[in-house]
């Protein structure tokens, strides 16, 4: 894992939480790799049914997808209905986009007329 992917995610883990805190639910830890080899997510829930581990994987796939597997173990570990998910992944792919969306600068053109 480079170092700029761990600061992404970091940076990514930090402001998903503080969103799904805002939102009033429980905020999972989110930790990278999962420990089962092979698999892109793993949740692990807490002994006491409250919180637990999102781990994600972020070797080899694009970024973006590894944000969806965050979101998804949030709506796991809230244990949210179908409606009540759909409104809450709606929310959180909205505070996520910075995350996912490539930007840059436009370059001068060098045609020359």
């Amino acid at each position: 894992m480079s170092t700029s992917a761990t600061s992404k995610f970091t940076a990514a883990a930090r402001v998903l939480a503080q969103r799904v805190a805002e939102l009033n639910l429980v905020v999972p830890g989110f930790r990278s790799p999962p420990r089962i080899v092979g698999v892109n997510r793993t949740v692990r829930r807490s002994r006491d049914g409250e919180g637990g581990v999102v781990a994600v994987r972020l070797a080899d796939r694009p970024f973006t997808a590894t944000v969806g597997d965050m979101i998804e173990g949030v709506i796991v570990i809230n244990g949210l209905s179908a409606t009540e998910a759909d409104r809450v992944r709606t929310l959180l792919w909205r505070t996520m986009l910075q995350f996912t969306v490539e930007t840059s600068t436009p370059r001068p053109s060098t045609r020359v007329a």
